[in-house]
């Protein structure tokens, strides 16, 4: 990908987060949903950590490598004409010299932005020291600068999501945090697990900075989410995991009703889908 032109998407996905609408960022796991996500009006794609994974065989938390994670994310990028940004977990490493590789083969791969988390493995025992955290976000801005991509990182923390330390210093303890990977140079801070309208409504006033929340059914509606200022709302695994719930229904389906009528019902058609691999990125804009 022309590097000039990647910037250019990078800056179009940051203004994005400070539009007069709250951006509502779907997560793809392979290049036809990204392209279905393209084709339906989204004017940016995140890609889902734990759909790839799954879609590859893999259970989440960063048991895919680097390469395997990239190699995805590069052809959902290379195969749409809009931003893509990715989520790398932890950066599939654990030093400053791995978060330097991870956003020059981020790069690399057409990328233009990407998540990253403050724990590195399944508890809290993982829990990254802040000052290295800060260090690891103010390498990958660095050296994305130096290649010329006003990169889009996605701050996240745990604190909430996985959950760490006590109830009662959460809040306290996510602001400090968040604060801290904004002035190391985050463009977007990430606080999954966040999900009722007082604790939302504090993080927004206290961060000072775009805010994305992971969706879940318990979320405040999303002209109120808007309202707050909230800048971000992702999807996470749950588009992927809706598609498989589908997939699970029919699959039952089949075998109890001996009939494959249901397969056919809402199914994109083959035409669509044929069509819209055959179209790929526009050179110009490749």
């Amino acid at each position: 990908m022309d590097i000039r032109k990647q910037a250019a998407k990078a800056e179009q996905f940051r203004k994005l987060h400070h539009g007069p609408r709250m951006l509502l960022l779907p997560n793809a796991w392979d290049v036809a949903s990204a392209r279905i996500l393209e084709e339906c009006g989204h004017p940016a794609i995140a890609t889902s950590s734990a759909a790839v994974a799954f879609s590859l065989g893999y259970p989440d938390g960063q048991r895919i490598s680097r390469d395997e994670m990239l190699e995805v994310c590069g052809r959902i990028a290379r195969a749409v004409n809009i931003p893509v940004t990715a989520d790398l977990e932890a950066g599939y490493g654990t030093t400053v010299k791995d978060m330097i590789e991870a956003v020059k083969a981020a790069i690399a791969a057409g990328i233009i932005g990407m998540n990253l988390e403050d724990v590195t493995g399944d508890d809290e025992s993982s829990f990254v020291d802040l000052p290295l955290q800060v260090e690891k976000i103010r390498a990958i801005c660095d050296t994305a600068e130096s290649l010329g991509v006003p990169f889009v990182l996605n701050a996240r923390t745990d604190i909430y999501l996985m959950p760490i330390g006590p109830e009662a210093t959460r809040l306290e303890r996510t602001v400090e945090r968040l604060r801290a990977y904004r002035d190391a140079g985050a463009s977007c801070l990430f606080a999954p697990g966040v999900y009722d309208r007082g604790t939302i409504t504090k993080l927004v006033k206290a961060v000072e900075a775009p805010l994305n929340i992971l969706a879940n059914p318990t979320l405040p509606p999303v002209a109120e989410l808007e309202k707050i200022g909230v800048a971000r709302v992702s999807a996470g695994s749950g588009l992927m995991r809706a598609a498989m719930g589908v997939v699970q229904r029919v699959a039952k389906e089949v075998l109890k009703k001996r009939s494959f009528e249901s397969i056919f019902v809402g199914a994109t058609p083959y035409v669509d889908l044929n069509r819209m691999m055959q179209r790929r990125a526009n050179p110009a804009n490749a």
